[in-house]
């Protein structure tokens, strides 16, 4: 979460997406200025930190570079608890990957979207999408 005090700010931000989408590339260039063509895969999540000057205010970027393989999808929602933001990142030469990125909205969503007043159900106005009942 987003904290400020003194015109000091935290930001906690995760990079999600499927294995090779490019989030650790990403991440490495906005902190240390550096493009890696072959990156290793991210094993669980890699942290980083990053502070800049945004208007009036110091930012402290928080940076969680989570992998994107299968068997890691599970702790993505550990990884973006608390986050100020989430980033999908995806390879736009993979439709698999593009995709993909439903799943992780879907996931993002589960976590992030409340409905309330739910004792006027009868009056809702806004129907919930297709693809996020599909989603349980």
């Amino acid at each position: 979460m987003a904290t400020s005090g003194n015109k000091n700010i935290n930001a906690k931000l995760v990079l999600l997406g499927d294995v090779g989408a490019g989030k650790s590339s990403l991440v490495l260039r906005f902190v240390k200025g550096q493009f890696v063509e072959f990156q290793e895969s991210t094993i669980g999540a890699a942290f980083f930190s990053q502070i800049l000057a945004v208007n009036d205010a110091t930012v402290k970027f928080e940076i969680w570079d989570t992998a994107g393989q299968e068997r890691y999808h599970s702790l993505a929602p550990m990884y973006y608890r608390g986050a100020a933001a989430a980033i999908i990142v995806y390879d736009i030469t993979n439709q698999v990957d593009h995709m993909a990125v439903f799943s992780w909205m879907t996931l993002l969503l589960s976590d992030s979207i409340v409905g309330s007043l739910m004792k006027k159900l009868s009056k809702r106005a806004l129907q919930v999408p297709a693809y996020l009942r599909s989603s349980g």
